[in-house]
């Protein structure tokens, strides 16, 4: 059987997670996808656990280790939901084994984003603040909204959390938040309104606000608000089931498989343009 016709082997790191596990068991339910590996942190307390078992599914015969760079050797791709610089140093290892790597890790810095991009001249990686299908529609109709409605219109991105979130902004508020500005043309960087607190003055026209709320176990909702004179347009995606972005994520190896290596995101493996 060639390649193209077998099960794509897939490396899952940060196993031990909440992301991981859920990993895991998606991939159990998925035509054309095999586990292949599983990989946590060395001091993690699930080293050596079995795969399966930590996704409520029994025994698969897979443990979890902390040597990535063997498990690649026979894998197609890894996918990891980890911290940002768990990602730099796995970028390194798939862009030396020349695989996919599908990265649903927020948080990183510029300097990170950098490392990742130069890393993707080797290998074939698909990087997004979230894996959802409707998030990453709902970002399409943010940057159409944000170019028909001009500064008149005030943007305020909302977002909210489970209570154990390390980032914030989330990297979904922040990619909504780059789809306004591209609708805008202008610069997130520069236009980017992160908290207020105290005596701010009036709101600049023009500005993209952030809010970041946490709080016990929401998996993730997000809402953009064009506050307009006498009327809002508010946009709204809430998660449900961290397996909407375990999906996504399969969905993205699957279509990663085979292209040339490059950075892509979520909106290029739907195929909704650059958003």
């Amino acid at each position: 059987m060639s390649a193209a016709n077998s099960d794509m082997r897939v490396v899952i790191a940060g196993a031990g997670g909440r992301m991981g596990r859920t990993l895991i068991h998606a991939i159990a339910a998925t035509k054309g996808v095999a586990l292949s590996g599983a990989a946590e942190a060395a001091d993690s307390a699930v080293i050596g656990r079995d795969a399966g078992e930590l996704a409520g599914l029994g025994p698969n015969g897979i443990k979890v280790v902390s040597a990535v760079a063997p498990l690649l050797a026979a894998a197609d791709g890894l996918i990891e939901f980890t911290i940002p610089a768990a990602t730099l140093a796995l970028a390194e290892l798939t862009a030396a084994a020349g695989i996919v790597h599908v990265i649903g890790t927020t948080g990183h810095s510029a300097e990170e984003e950098a490392v990742i991009a130069k890393a993707a001249s080797r290998a074939t990686i698909v990087k997004s603040g979230n894996m959802s299908l409707g998030v990453n529609l709902l970002a399409a109709l943010v940057k159409r909204v944000a170019r028909t409605l001009d500064e008149n219109y005030d943007i305020e991105i909302l977002e909210m959390h489970h209570n154990r979130k390390i980032d914030a902004p989330s990297g979904t508020a922040l990619m909504l938040g780059r789809a306004a500005a591209a609708g805008r043309g202008v610069d997130l960087g520069q236009r980017s309104v992160r908290g207020r607190d105290g005596m701010t003055g009036a709101r600049c026209a023009g500005d993209i606000g952030f809010a970041a709320l946490r709080g016990g176990t929401v998996v993730g909702e997000h809402s953009v608000i064009f506050a307009g004179p006498a009327e809002r347009v508010e946009l709204t995606h809430r998660a449900e089931d961290r397996m909407i972005f375990a999906r996504g994520a399969l969905h993205a190896a699957l279509w990663a498989r085979g292209k040339k290596p490059g950075l892509y995101s979520m909106a290029d493996v739907l195929g909704l343009g650059d958003i």
